[in-house]
C-alpha cells in the first residue's frame, strides 16, 4: 500500500484514543490543544475509516461502539510501538546525570515521602536537579506532560486519565482527624450522622475536572458535608483543627503523621471502610526512556517510608 493509500498516521490514531476516553469532542479538543472543528473533521475521518460511529449519543452523553472499544485498544498498542521506535536507546547512569526532573503534586503525602525522595536522589544521582510544582486548576497537567515540561505528575484521583501510564505508589485507608479534645474523638463517638452535621476543613480542587476521592465516595451515598474551611494546602489543614470543633477527612498516614506532631485524634471513618490511591502518571513518550525508568523506581522506592507510618 502505497503513503497516499495508508489511512491513518499518528495523529488519528491520538485523536481515536483521546475521544474514547474523553467521550466528548470538546473535552478531547481541549486535551490535543486543537480546536473543535479539527476534532471533528478527524472523527468524521475515523468514522469513514472504520465504517463505524464510533461514538454515540445516549440520552446527555456519548458512549463508544463495540467497535470503537476494540480499536481504541489495537490503537495503544500501534502507538507504543510507535513511541518504541523513536526511542533513542541512550544508555543512563545516575551517577554522572546532570538531568533535571520534574514532578508535579499537591502536598497530600506525609513530609517523610519527599524528604526520603530527596535523600535518594542526591545519594544516587548527585549531579541531577529537582523541580518540584504544585498542582493547581490553572496547570494543565496533562499538556505539561504531552510537552516534557513535567516527568512525573502525583494524584489520587478515583478516575485517572486512561491514556497516561500509571503506577501505585500507595494504597491507604480512608480516617478523620480532629482536635483530642473534641467532643467525637472519644472511641465510637463519631457517627455518620454527627460526620454529616459537623463543619469540615476541605480542600480547594487542584484539578478543574476531577473531583476528589471523599466527595466522589460521597456523592456515591447523596450526602454531602459542610466544607467549612476551604485551604489550598494539604500541610497546613491539620493546624487548623487544633482548638477547633473542625474535621478533616484524610488517608491514615497523613492523619498518622500529624497527629504526632499536634494535639490531634485520628478516629475511623464512620460510613465504613473507604480506601485511598496515590500514584504516579507519566506519558507514554517517556515511558521507556532509561532516565524515566530510574525516576519512577525512585518514587516507588521512596514511597516504602509511607507503609512504615501506615
Amino acid at each position: 500500500m502505497s503513503r497516499s493509500e495508508d489511512p491513518f498516521d499518528t495523529y488519528l490514531l491520538r485523536v481515536l484514543c483521546t475521544l474514547i476516553s474523553e467521550k466528548s469532542v470538546s473535552r478531547a479538543a481541549i486535551r490535543l490543544n486543537q480546536s473543535q472543528p479539527a476534532i471533528s473533521a478527524a472523527l468524521r475521518r475515523l468514522r469513514a475509516i472504520f465504517n463505524d460511529p464510533l461514538l454515540v449519543r445516549d440520552k446527555n452523553r456519548m458512549v463508544p461502539t463495540a467497535r470503537a472499544l476494540q480499536a481504541v485498544e489495537q490503537a495503544r498498542a500501534a502507538l507504543g510501538l510507535i513511541e518504541g521506535l523513536l526511542t533513542t536507546g541512550k544508555e543512563f547512569a545516575a551517577e554522572t546525570t546532570q538531568q533535571r526532573f520534574t514532578i508535579a503534586t499537591p502536598d497530600y503525602l506525609a513530609p517523610p515521602f519527599m524528604t526520603r525522595v530527596v535523600q535518594l536522589m542526591r545519594a544516587q544521582a548527585p549531579g541531577a536537579r529537582l523541580v518540584m510544582l504544585p498542582l493547581s486548576q490553572s496547570f494543565d497537567y496533562e499538556q505539561a506532560l504531552q510537552n516534557g515540561d513535567v516527568d512525573i505528575v502525583i494524584g489520587n484521583w478515583p478516575s485517572p486519565p486512561e491514556h497516561l501510564h500509571m503506577s501505585t505508589l500507595i494504597e491507604d485507608e480512608v480516617v478523620c482527624l480532629l482536635d483530642e479534645k473534641h467532643p467525637l474523638a472519644a472511641p465510637g463517638q463519631l457517627t455518620s450522622e454527627q460526620y454529616l452535621q459537623s463543619a469540615h476543613v476541605v480542600f480547594t480542587p487542584y484539578s478543574p475536572d476531577q473531583r476528589g476521592v471523599v466527595e466522589t465516595s460521597l456523592g456515591t451515598m447523596r450526602v454531602s458535608r459542610d466544607g467549612r474551611v476551604q485551604c489550598s494546602h494539604f500541610s497546613l489543614a491539620p493546624d487548623l483543627l487544633v482548638g477547633t470543633d473542625l474535621l478533616l477527612t484524610t488517608s491514615r498516614h497523613f492523619a498518622l503523621y500529624h497527629s504526632r506532631r499536634l494535639p490531634l485524634a485520628m478516629v475511623p471513618l464512620p460510613m465504613g471502610s473507604r480506601s485511598m490511591r496515590f500514584y504516579q502518571l507519566w506519558h507514554s513518550s517517556r515511558h521507556r526512556d532509561a532516565s524515566h525508568i530510574w525516576l519512577r523506581g525512585l518514587l516507588n522506592q521512596a514511597a516504602q517510608v509511607l507503609t512504615q507510618l501506615v
